[in-house]
């Protein structure tokens, strides 16, 4: 069973490009797809249509970063399983990943549906968003599944070092939705960007199976899904899902904090949130191809390998970071004004990016070391690591300097300062995990 890229034993650079561009690719055609929705909403509905997806994005945040978390930590066992050459165990493995995925996937939009009023009230959504918020959030959970299994696909070909597949897919799901959502937009308001997206994501479902048949790197062999495989796969996707929900949730409880200063505060929290996906789709996509890239590594045995990849993300990653935050912190006041014509909201916009600026290039620091740590198998210390910075450190001090004269600059401070806290212990997690790592390859070797 071989590798579409050659990891082990293939040029760093070369193997390592090759995972993240397409990666990268994909994140930005993930980013280009969120704002079709986000441009034709606050151009057609206006800046209270705006408001009112912003407060739905909270949701859809923790429901998306459910999915690919959990399709994170799926990559761990799939790729260690590719790197070690265990065709039948992996054949096993991704016919019960998608079983359990199925399941989950219908029982999570089961109870939210139930539950969305509460939770819409728990979220402080104000009254005169709650109506068109419980719209677009009622529809968009009709397409969960779909959304929930394409991000277990992508995850597979990942492992297999097929990274094409997510971007061939995103790529044609946002066009789909560029075209479909002002049409729809036009006719049923917010609900129609919600029914645009449940379409797209259908759609990308079925490209995942219909390019598996082409492909054939793997079989789905539903006669070899196994209890067996339950447990190790619920030890990797769960952590990693709650890691991907902690973002989310940092997010939620900075909305909740911003909702007192007013619709327009509220329309350029939303607007920061799109723009910072140009920061952080380039570090996810070094987290997503490491994490791969360290567990076929350590599948084989060569951890040295992972060494050299690691060097090399932080300086490519770093550099590129870099370029973008310049880009985004200078031109900051006018990207506002391609989602809401506020110049309220514009000034907003452009203090939150010079505060937390240097932040991103941070994060991209944590990404590169955490993508590390997932591959080698432990995805709980990044679950910590993250619990640590979003919850622990960020939301209670975004709390307390809101209520200083900082006021809003103090939420963005805290962003700020938790971004750094987080590069410093991830630095520090990742040396001790690989010192570990290196010296249990020693010991298997001499036995």
């Amino acid at each position: 069973m071989k590798s579409k890229i050659d990891f082990v034993n293939g040029n760093t650079k070369k193997s390592l490009i090759l995972m993240v561009m397409p990666l990268l690719a994909a994140m930005i055609l993930t980013m280009a797809y969120n704002l079709v929705d986000s441009l034709w909403v606050g151009n057609l509905l206006g800046e209270t249509g705006y408001a009112a997806l912003t407060n739905s994005t909270a949701m859809v945040l923790i429901l998306s970063a459910i999915a690919m978390g959990c399709s994170n930590g799926i990559a761990i066992l799939v790729s260690q399983t590719v790197g070690a050459g265990q065709k039948e165990k992996a054949d096993g493995m991704i016919a019960t990943i998608l079983l359990l995925s199925g399941v989950f996937a219908i029982g999570v939009t089961v109870v939210l549906e139930l539950c969305l009023k509460d939770i819409l009230r728990m979220m402080n959504t104000p009254s005169g968003l709650f109506g068109s918020a419980y719209e677009y959030l009622s529809i968009y959970l009709v397409g969960y599944v779909a959304i929930y299994l394409y991000m277990q696909f992508t995850a597979v070909f990942r492992s297999f070092g097929d990274p094409i597949f997510q971007t061939k897919g995103m790529l044609m799901t946002t066009i789909f939705n560029a075209v479909l959502d002002p049409i729809l937009i036009h006719f049923m308001g917010l609900g129609g960007a919600a029914w645009a997206t449940v379409l797209s994501e259908v759609l990308c479902v079925g490209y995942a199976f219909y390019y598996h048949s082409q492909k054939k790197m793997f079989r789905i062999d539903w006669r070899k899904a196994s209890l067996s495989y339950v447990k190790p796969i619920l030890s990797c996707a769960v952590p990693a899902a709650v890691q991907g929900c902690m973002p989310a949730i940092s997010s939620a409880t900075m909305l909740f904090l911003v909702t007192q200063y007013g619709v327009t505060t509220i329309a350029a929290y939303g607007v920061t949130n799109k723009l910072e996906i140009l920061l952080f789709y380039p570090a996810m996509a070094m987290n997503m191809g490491l994490t791969t890239i360290a567990g076929q590594c350590f599948g084989a045995r060569r951890i040295d390998r992972v060494h050299d990849y690691l060097k090399t993300a932080l300086i490519m990653g770093c550099v590129f970071t870099v370029i973008i935050t310049v880009v985004v912190v200078f031109f900051a006041g006018q990207l506002s004004g391609m989602f809401v014509d506020s110049t309220a909201a514009a000034e907003i916009v452009r203090g939150f990016f010079h505060i937390v600026s240097i932040g991103y290039v941070m994060y991209m620091v944590t990404s590169c070391f955490l993508g590390i740590i997932s591959g080698f198998g432990k995805p709980g210390l990044s679950m910590i690591l993250f619990f640590v910075y979003y919850i622990v450190i960020r939301i209670p001090m975004a709390v307390l300097l809101v209520q200083t004269k900082l006021g809003l600059d103090g939420i963005w401070l805290a962003i700020l300062v938790s971004h750094i806290v987080a590069a410093v212990i991830a630095g520090l997690f990742e040396y001790v995990v690989s010192c570990r790592q290196s010296k249990q390859c020693v010991k298997m070797s001499l036995c």
